[in-house]
């Protein structure tokens, strides 16, 4: 019984000891291993040049699928509207004829565009590509 009692209070020592030549070293991260290298020698020091050769390689990316849509306009109607739909129900929309429409990726506004129709297939040309800081003022209202 007074083994582990011995082992806890050597342990205890062996704390005690670590920090306080912790305590005593110039620096926190100061290695107590002889030949140890220093934490700075360790790691790979972070620099803006380093990084931009990653950063460029865009071609990671490039086969993620994102959800492009179009939205014609949006309203708000009461369920009780919604229950009463049935074919040929004609629903209004904020949007105005004639006005651009929203160009979507996965729910963010990225452009707006006109329709037109290729071919028997609807399409969008873009008229006006919505910049990264018009992007952020945007999620900032």
């Amino acid at each position: 019984m007074s083994e582990p009692a011995a082992a806890n209070v050597s342990a205890g020592e062996d704390w005690a000891a670590a920090m306080a030549e912790q305590a005593g070293s110039e620096s926190p991260l100061a290695e107590t291993t002889p030949g140890a290298r220093p934490a700075t020698d360790m790691f790979q020091e972070f620099s803006p040049g380093a990084a931009a050769g990653q950063a460029n390689d865009i071609g990671m990316i490039l086969d993620i699928p994102v959800q492009l849509s179009v939205e014609l306009g949006r309203t708000r109607i009461p369920i009780k509207q919604i229950l009463q739909l049935a074919q040929g129900s004609v629903v209004e929309l904020d949007g105005l004829a004639g006005e651009p429409m929203n160009v979507l990726i996965n729910g963010c506004l990225i452009a707006q565009g006109e329709v037109v129709v290729v071919n028997d297939r609807f399409g969008i040309r873009l008229t006006d590509i919505i910049t990264p800081s018009e992007r952020i003022r945007k999620l900032n209202r």
